[in-house]
């Protein structure tokens, strides 16, 4: 690859979805307009171009701990459609955080896409807390479209946790989360989005607890402002002794729409599945409580979403 150098929109994005002020030391692979520019291996984690489609594997080694490794996507060009297949294989009792995200710059009037689908494969005991942001901006009128796809397959007793955050500039997104999981293996997923204009946001939870004491906890967190909406749809299926929470709180404003779809199936008695949602507006006394502070309405409500989505 030829020496690449950040530009200025380049190091906004960066900072917008990886809080990176530049390219970072240790493991690192950087995707920009449909093309990997950068990539970086470290003694334990090595990173390779797949041959056969567009995408990386990661291998970290068994019984690493305290890396990271970042795989920032930054798109800049108007009416890309870009794809990448990104799995990552982490050894047994390997200890790391992944940080990935994709930010959008469009200031065109054609669509641009990024669907990233990434698989993790962690061997027993192995631990990982994945990182990723969608972050959009641009005056142009073309969408900003993000589809993700994570699945996960979890080995005895693995863990991997899950923060994914999505707060501004994606017009059109459907986000599909797969897991199976192993004896004793944890998935635990907090999800935040916020939408507004007509924006569009569909996300998809399918966990198939398997493996005997394995668990999943599903905590998402929504904003629907505007005219936009938003589905929040999870499947569930206790295939053993486990446990199962799945939690949906959503704030709706002006003619902003939430549907929330649950299904949990035991198929094992000693199968232990919760589903919670809730849905409403911001409370009035919330409000006033914070404007007896000297907060104006505006500024009171603005309090109220950033701590709800904190």
């Amino acid at each position: 690859m030829e020496k690449f150098v950040l530009d200025k929109m380049d190091s906004a994005l960066l900072k917008s979805i990886a809080d990176l002020n530049d390219i970072p030391t240790g493991a690192f692979s950087l995707r920009k307009n449909g093309q990997p520019v950068k990539v970086n291996t470290t003694p334990n984690i090595n990173i390779l171009r797949k041959q056969d489609k567009p995408g990386i594997d990661i291998y970290v080694r068994a019984d690493t701990k305290g890396e990271t490794v970042h795989i920032p996507v930054v798109i800049t060009e108007s009416g890309i459609t870009d794809v990448v297949y990104n799995d990552f294989y982490i050894g047994k009792n390997a200890d790391v955080i992944i940080n990935a995200g994709c930010g959008i710059h469009n200031d065109g009037c054609s669509d641009t896409h990024h669907n990233g689908i990434h698989r993790f494969f962690l061997d027993e005991g192995a631990k990982v807390l994945y990182v990723e942001r969608h972050y959009g901006e641009g005056d142009g009128e073309g969408k900003r479209v993000l589809d993700p796809v994570t699945e996960v397959y979890l080995g005895k007793n693995a863990g991997l946790e899950m923060q994914s955050t999505q707060i501004k500039g994606v017009d059109s997104t459907v986000r599909t989360t797969k897991g199976e999981l192993g004896d004793g293996a944890s998935f635990v997923v907090t999800e935040k989005i916020m939408t507004h204009g007509h924006q569009v946001a569909e996300t998809n939870f399918d966990v198939n607890l398997n493996g005997l004491d394995s668990s999943v906890h599903v905590t998402s967190r929504s904003i629907a402002t505007e005219n936009s909406v938003q589905r929040f749809n999870s499947r569930v299926y206790g295939n053993n002794k486990c446990f199962g929470h799945v939690e949906c709180d959503a704030i709706i404003k002006d003619n902003g729409k939430v549907i929330s779809t649950p299904e949990i199936t035991a198929n094992c008695v000693d199968a232990n599945l919760i589903h919670e949602a809730a849905i409403g507006k911001i409370a009035g006394e919330q409000i006033i409580k914070l404007m007896t502070l000297g907060l104006t309405e505006s500024e009171a409500e603005a309090e109220i979403i950033n701590g709800f989505l904190k």
